[in-house]
């Protein structure tokens, strides 16, 4: 079963800028479509953007212009840069593969907790 670890949340200031890593125990990205999930307090999850299996991005309206998808293949890994970081993106950020019907199991996230 392929394993998939969130990394880098933290407490952040508003119009600060976090990286967060999504580390995967195979080399999955190739293969699979992917996306950064978050989850904020009172609300459904809900899909941040996404990433091909070649490599193109999108994203959602809220988060368009100041989020950034990147992967690194040679390390498994892909990215989230959250740029001019904004209160309403307090939440706990997943990854996943981007079809419902081949996601694995939720972990437990990353934090990112915006505040002044």
């Amino acid at each position: 079963q392929v394993q998939l670890v969130e990394s880098g949340g933290g407490l952040v200031q508003p119009g600060g800028s976090l990286r967060l890593s999504c580390g995967a125990s195979t080399s999955i990205f190739s293969f699979y479509a992917m996306g950064w999930y978050r989850q904020a307090p009172g609300k459904q999850r809900e899909l941040v953007g996404s990433m091909s299996t070649s490599g193109s991005t999108n994203y959602a309206d809220s988060v368009k212009g100041r989020f950034t998808i990147s992967r690194n293949s040679a390390k498994n890994t892909m990215y989230l840069q959250m740029n001019r970081i904004q209160p309403e993106d307090t939440a706990v950020y997943y990854c996943n593969r981007l079809l419902k019907t081949l996601f694995l199991p939720w972990g437990q996230g990353t934090q990112v907790t915006v505040s002044s």
